[in-house]
């Protein structure tokens, strides 16, 4: 059934069997998983989408949000949310972000996101890296969020079953 859908979308590498297996960069990744036909560097997105896909301020599962170009990003980032936590605080599954096993690209399922911005409108937000074990202390802007059109599916790996709702939770608010 995964084959499938990404067939629809895009394909992974041969080696990735499972979207989780998958190593490489943001785009691909979060093509596959949210079903968004955009390409390109990741900080194109946000311009890219419009006309094509809404686009807002507001997470939806299934959504990616579109980092914005910075220092820290020179090539922007994409994640797909994953869960919506409560008003502050998401997950998002991405790949190549933090190092695993000494290197990036790996994929992250149910990563912890935070809304540090002023306004709540998830404009500034911090991420769980793993290197820290925790959230890191680099703030990033991000465009907002792309939803899929309602026809589209996201990949069936994109939450776990069980998601760590309350380790999240502390990531956030301590």
């Amino acid at each position: 059934m995964l084959a499938a859908m990404l067939a629809g979308a895009v394909a992974l590498p041969a080696q990735a069997a499972s979207l989780l297996d998958y190593v490489g960069q943001c785009v691909p990744f979060a093509r596959a998983a949210s079903g968004i036909q955009i390409y390109g560097d990741a900080w194109t997105w946000w311009d890219q989408a419009e006309g094509r896909y809404q686009r807002g301020e507001t997470p939806r599962v299934g959504s990616v949000m579109a980092f914005a170009k910075q220092d820290r990003l020179p090539l922007g980032h994409v994640a797909v949310v994953s869960r919506i936590v409560d008003g502050r605080v998401l997950m998002l599954t991405h790949a190549n972000w933090s190092r695993q096993n000494g290197e990036r690209g790996h994929a992250e399922q149910d990563v912890t996101v935070y809304d540090v911005s002023r306004d709540n409108d998830w404009s500034e937000v911090r991420v769980w890296y793993r290197d820290n074990d925790g959230l890191g202390s680099t703030t990033y802007r991000v465009n907002g969020f792309i939803y899929p059109d309602r026809k589209t599916r996201t990949a069936p790996e994109l939450t776990a079953k069980q998601p760590d709702y309350v380790g999240a939770l502390i990531d956030a608010y301590r």
